[in-house]
């Protein structure tokens, strides 16, 4: 007997699902039904596809002008010799356009029982050796690997789609944090603005409160504060806002909604809540306030976020007691941040009691208790129940289907990069499809301190009002520098 095995690449037929015999956590996930696309460029998608693999230890090998990835084989278990079998990676992106990608991962499996051949007379051996070096080169010449090992050499087999692999590539490029940038340079003064949507409406148009919010009614009290989550950055979380917003209205309550802008805008946010919202109102709040003008934006600056604060506007001049209050830092990070908003937000209710008081921040910021990877670490929503005992807190988080968000994030080169993304739920806060926008409150709060959650449906982007145009596009609404230096992150 004797070994003879050929180098093979190629996955062919149709691939099916499969699960990774070390992942416990499957078992309740489903399975796709279409093609996950990313919203990111397929050399990074790729790029970051390869450190997952790397940090599984596995040699990565790239074919050369083509979007592949080929990883090193190992012998999963221990076996007898004449009886192993070893398993590699072949990875396959797709550029479906610029920002636009699909990975697929292939688990290729070879097993030395398929490859075990007779002994034949040495003169045969010699033969079929020579006529199967030749067809290896007709067959691969064309798709070898630069640099896979000989000693690897395999016949070609089905590959089985991967599927734990490449949700863990989903969790990596869709399952990360939003950075908010404090600071940071701000353009030129705005010339002209233009916002998605935004009609120049007579003084007394009517809040569009939008469809109604199931499961509200036992968070709308006098003197109630009301915390929620990210994701910012989108329509559907200003939309679920301003809902609640018009529903604490119609209660008669003194309302206010409090964002994560820096308190030193407060004065330009009275201004335009004061005025009849038309078009030079709007220009001069973002000629007042940097904070819509930033170079690199996050999610706090969305043209959804400025449309909210037009609801409250017009819910004010409706007659309703409703104001804008601005808490957070203009440059301190960490948990100076944290005590500047808490204190901004503790003098507004210690001023206000009555007032029922809804805020949007990240995620980090509302939980109710201190955060499980540092102590020190003290969040806005913990400062302000331990500083509020006879106002109540009550924290929010957010419950989506598949969607886009505009957000800033580390890129695969660790560089910070702001733009749309494609954001996806874990599988606690994932909402089922079909299921109306609500408001399910816990029995009692969670581990992170959530009191609550509040599900939006499936997720759409909101683009900064001002944003920063790359070379080649027209003329933007406020010119701004070409290059320069981003703000310090911070989650």
């Amino acid at each position: 007997m004797r070994w003879h095995w050929m180098l093979g690449l190629l996955c062919v037929g149709c691939a099916s699902l499969t699960k990774d015999l070390h992942d416990e956590d499957l078992e309740q996930e489903e399975l796709p039904t279409e093609e996950t696309v990313y919203l990111v460029p397929v050399d990074e998608a790729l790029l970051t596809m390869r450190h997952v693999l790397e940090e599984r230890r596995y040699d990565i090998f790239e074919r050369e002008g083509e979007h592949e990835l080929y990883t090193s084989a190992h012998e999963p278990g221990v076996n007898l010799p004449r009886n192993r079998t070893f398993e590699r990676y072949f990875v396959k992106g797709s550029a479906l356009g610029p920002r636009q990608s699909i990975i697929r991962v292939f688990r290729l499996r070879y097993r030395e029982q398929d490859t075990n051949i007779e002994q034949k007379p040495k003169w045969l051996n010699d033969r079929v050796e020579e006529e199967e070096k030749y067809l290896a080169q007709k067959t691969f010449e064309r798709v070898t690997f630069n640099g896979v090992p000989d000693m690897e050499g395999f016949k070609m087999v089905r590959g089985i789609r991967d599927l734990p692999l490449e949700r863990k590539l989903l969790a990596k490029l869709e399952m990360v944090p939003s950075l908010e940038l404090v600071g940071g340079k701000t353009s030129a003064p705005v010339r002209s603005v233009s916002v998605e949507g935004w009609k120049d409406e007579s003084p007394d148009s009517a809040a569009q409160c939008g469809e109604p919010l199931e499961g509200v009614e036992p968070l709308l009290a006098a003197g109630q504060t009301v915390l929620v989550a990210d994701p910012l950055g989108t329509r559907e979380l200003p939309e679920a806002a301003t809902r609640m917003l018009c529903d604490a209205t119609e209660r008669q309550l003194p309302v206010a909604l409090a964002l994560s802008i820096p308190a030193e805008d407060q004065p330009a946010l009275d201004d335009y809540l004061a005025s009849e919202g038309r078009g030079p109102d709007l220009e001069q709040l973002l000629v007042a306030s940097s904070f819509w003008r930033r170079v690199y934006q996050d999610g706090r600056s969305s043209g959804a976020l400025l449309r909210l604060i037009e609801e409250a506007r017009r819910l004010r001049a409706h007659g309703n007691a409703v104001t804008v209050v601005a808490f957070d830092s203009s440059s301190a990070s960490g948990n100076a941040r944290e005590e500047e908003m808490a204190k901004h937000l503790i003098a507004f209710r210690k001023a206000h009691p009555d007032v029922w008081l809804l805020a949007l921040a990240g995620d980090v910021h509302v939980r109710t208790k201190p955060v499980s990877w540092n102590k020190n670490f003290d969040p806005l929503g913990a400062r302000l129940t331990k500083a509020l005992p006879s106002s109540p807190v009550k924290a929010l988080e957010v419950g989506f289907q598949r969607g886009s968000q505009y957000s800033c994030r580390f890129n695969a080169w660790e560089q910070v990069e702001c733009n749309v993304y494609a954001l996806s739920p874990s599988e606690e806060v994932r909402q089922q499809p079909g299921t109306p926008r609500k408001v399910a409150l816990f029995s009692s709060p969670s581990d992170k301190g959530f009191h609550g959650r509040l599900y939006v449906g499936p997720l759409n982007a909101s683009p900064p009002v001002i944003q920063r145009t790359e070379p080649g596009t027209p003329r933007p609404v406020a010119q701004q520098r070409e290059n320069p230096s981003p703000p310090s992150p911070n989650p």
